[in-house]
């Protein structure tokens, strides 16, 4: 004998009331007949009846309870043979099903709960054969036929009813499920979602910020050293110094509230990035700007990282290169991508990782299906390469 999954198996403690009630009920029904009746019964007879009845009663809760946890073949069989074999007897006493059909009613539905279609049909027939035998054995066959018909119907209405609540318990518990599993992506989705923007501000932060910081370093170090020999370029580089500040402040008020315009929001970005150079050229360092092939509009997205990549590429160069010449390159002459390229003279490096300020590029590159592409040596040169697709 075959268990049903068991995820199909959701029987509380309200079927076991349920399964008391109807068997009593049958129990209260059938007395009741006896005294209407005027028939007095042996009181070995009531002994028996009411013993087999309550062992029927009794393993019916505890039993099927039992047979629930073990979920085995071996425990459904037992437990149903007992019942139809307590049935039979009680029915045997009464000379015939009578009022107490309604006790094998529940053991029906039982059978719906627990066991395999084929089983259960087996075992419903079981309780046919049950309740229909004495009467054929009795009654006249009109008589047999009738009532037949009565306690098929009954049977099969119980055991549809049944099925249809244990699936719609099911359903209601799968959507619990589902309900949970779609509150616990909402809370990843949720925290992802505020990682990610974190990573954004930091690395909005840094670019900016790095990149102005580092300026405003070099424009205060070339007025420190030409002051006592030429006072007016020495406060011309610190009057760009203080601007340079105050654009930076700017720049991290609207990065901090994340309602920070990209550079590149406004204008092309050939020419952010021909502004970015330009403010490079002011600190003394030779910087040229090419833009090779037919510029062509990009996402928004892709803009702000190349811009964002070049920003990153001089602000290294400013603080480590020590270079004499750099080489911003923006080529658009590929069909299938975009490339931008920082190339300086400087003195290089041994390591080709970086630090935050690469990192966020390669994340930047990344998101967009990019690519960040570093040649370095000592002595070498830095070359920075971030190629998107388009």
């Amino acid at each position: 004998m075959k268990f049903a999954p068991r995820s199909s198996i959701n029987l509380a403690a309200s079927g076991n009331l349920a399964f008391v009630i109807v068997v009593g009920a049958a129990y209260v029904s059938a007395i009741t007949a006896l005294i209407y009746a005027r028939r007095a019964l042996p009181p070995l007879e009531i002994g028996l009846l009411l013993a087999v009845g309550s062992a029927y009663l009794l393993v019916g809760t505890y039993g099927f309870a039992l047979c629930r946890r073990l979920g085995t073949g071996r425990a459904a069989a037992v437990y149903f043979i007992i019942q139809l074999l307590l049935a039979a007897t009680l029915i045997q006493l009464r000379g015939s099903a009578g009022e107490l059909s309604l006790i094998l009613l529940p053991l029906a539905g039982q059978s719906a709960l627990v066991l395999a279609p084929r089983w259960m049909v087996a075992v419903c027939v079981l309780i046919y054969l049950n309740l229909v035998l004495p009467l054929i054995l009795r009654s006249r066959w009109i008589d047999a036929i009738a009532v037949a018909l009565t306690y098929g119907t009954g049977i099969v209405f119980v055991v549809v009813f049944t099925r249809i609540a244990a699936r719609e318990r099911q359903a209601r518990a799968e959507l619990g499920a589902a309900n949970g599993r779609l509150r616990e992506y909402a809370a990843q989705v949720e925290e992802l979602a505020t990682t990610k923007e974190r990573n954004r501000l930091a690395r909005e932060i840094h670019d900016s910020l790095g990149h102005y910081l580092t300026v405003v370093n070099v424009q205060i170090g070339a007025a420190q050293a030409i002051f006592a020999q030429d006072e007016a370029r020495a406060l011309d580089h610190l009057s760009k110094a203080q601007s340079l500040t105050q654009e930076g402040l700017a720049e991290v008020r609207r990065s901090v509230a994340a309602l920070r315009a990209a550079p590149t929001e406004s204008r092309p970005l050939a020419e952010a990035l021909a502004k970015l150079v330009e403010q490079w050229k002011a600190t003394g360092l030779r910087v040229q700007l090419t833009v090779a092939g037919v510029p062509r509009p990009l996402t928004p997205q892709a803009d702000l990282t190349l811009y964002r990549a070049a920003q990153e590429g001089l602000t290294n160069v400013g603080k480590h290169a020590r270079a004499t010449h750099v080489r911003v390159t923006l080529d658009y002459g590929h069909a299938e991508s975009v490339q931008l390229t920082v190339a300086d003279d400087g003195i290089g490096s041994a390591d080709s990782n970086g630090g935050f300020g690469l990192l966020g590029v390669r994340e930047r590159a990344q998101l967009l299906g990019g690519a960040v592409r570093v040649r370095t040596a000592l002595d070498k040169g830095f070359t920075l390469e971030v190629e998107l697709p388009v």
